[in-house]
């Protein structure tokens, strides 16, 4: 599984103009299921991501995960970090997982996530989405498990 994170103040994602999900500051988590994942990689991705000390602390260095400073997440779908742009201009997505694996390792990661008591909102796996966000710092990492 493959993950962009990008620290926010805010996040929000919409779907035919209605607001589905939102977050405050805390993470705008994309994540893709790549062909090949297993069952056990959303938890094992879910607990990385909660680990990782990338907000400030008071002496403002990085040195506090999400969970330390309480903060909520947004998680959307993303096939497209699956693209190969080895070749040609057009990207290939062949990497990704098949749709039906897709959704079921997307929710688990969400639930998982939420399980190590991070308020979590999602996006709508398979639709066509406006994602809007406050970059912090700005930071963006990826994250592959």
């Amino acid at each position: 599984m493959k993950a962009l994170l990008q620290r926010v103040t805010q996040a929000q994602v919409h779907v035919d103009g209605s607001l589905i999900g939102e977050c405050g500051a805390g993470l705008m988590i994309l994540v893709c299921a790549m062909q090949g994942d297993t069952d056990d990689m959303p938890a094992k991705l879910a607990a990385k991501i909660s680990k990782l000390r990338i907000f400030h602390d008071d002496a403002g260095k990085m040195n506090r995960s999400i969970v330390d400073t309480q903060g909520s997440a947004l998680v959307v779908s993303q096939f497209t970090l699956a693209a190969d742009t080895s070749r040609g201009n057009r990207p290939g997505f062949s990497a990704a997982a098949p749709p039906e694996d897709g959704r079921r390792l997307y929710e688990a990661f969400a639930t998982e996530l939420a399980a190590l008591g991070i308020p979590v909102q999602t996006g709508q796996f398979g639709a066509d989405m406006a994602v809007s966000l406050t970059n912090d710092g700005p930071v963006t990492i990826a994250v592959e498990i």
